[in-house]
């Protein structure tokens, strides 16, 4: 009678606590792959910002090339740059995914490499970083990237508009003498002044409370996040 093989239990294979020369170099690659791919969508950032500047400079052209002109195109433009700053919220968003990884490299890869203390295998981020690359996906929504974009550039743009339009209206085609110059000159076409200037109100003030909101959902995020900063 012949007894069955009796195999031994498989202890399991216990991680590397450094990594080895060649996975430093692997390392290595990867981080200058990822710092390229950010650095190719920051250029994609930048082209929709200046399509927005060209576009506003273009309307306070036509808006101050003479007293008789109209203020409508610092109207209109605000509706245009509104749909440059949802391209480039969407463009932010994979943007960010790989500014996360390579600034994740830097603070945890390189930063202790360069203070001396060596580079080890520490799962708090290397298990992020592994979980990133099989299962990728965006690290804000696209909310929080709008109101990231509104924030740093966007504001500024709106700003400019907003005081150019009024500014418009108080000096052409002669300087305000009643608030009624104003209705009047804000009229387009059928639609009364007051509406024009009402809904101006709320385009720019939706703007504004959308920055702030945003903003509050940052905050709570980083809570969240703790340490992980680089990946929000």
């Amino acid at each position: 009678m012949t007894l069955p093989d009796v195999h031994e239990p498989t202890l399991p294979t216990a991680r590397k606590s450094e990594f080895s020369i060649a996975e430093i170099g692997a390392l290595a690659h990867l981080y200058r792959g990822e710092v390229y791919r950010s650095t190719v969508w920051r250029t994609r950032l930048d082209s929709s910002t200046n399509w927005a500047v060209v576009t506003t400079g273009i309307a306070l052209s036509a808006t101050y090339s003479s007293a008789q002109a109209s203020p409508l195109p610092m109207v209109l433009v605000g509706l245009l740059v509104s749909v440059f700053l949802l391209f480039e919220a969407r463009r932010y968003r994979y943007f960010n995914v790989w500014r996360a990884r390579a600034r994740l490299l830097e603070t945890d890869f390189y930063a202790p490499m360069i203070r001396g203390e060596g580079v080890r295998r520490d799962p708090s981020w290397t298990e992020l970083l592994a979980k990133d690359y099989v299962d990728p996906r965006y690290h804000i929504s696209f909310a929080r990237a709008v109101g990231r974009r509104l924030r740093r550039t966007y504001a500024w743009i709106f700003v400019i508009q907003a005081i150019s339009y009024y500014g418009k209206l108080a000096i052409h085609p002669a300087p305000l003498t009643s608030f009624t110059d104003v209705l009047q000159r804000a009229a387009i076409g059928p639609i009364p002044g007051s509406l024009v200037i009402a809904a101006g109100v709320l385009f720019h003030g939706g703007w504004a409370v959308f920055a702030i909101v945003t903003l509050r959902m940052e905050i709570v995020s980083r809570r969240e996040r703790g340490s992980l900063i680089a990946m929000g």
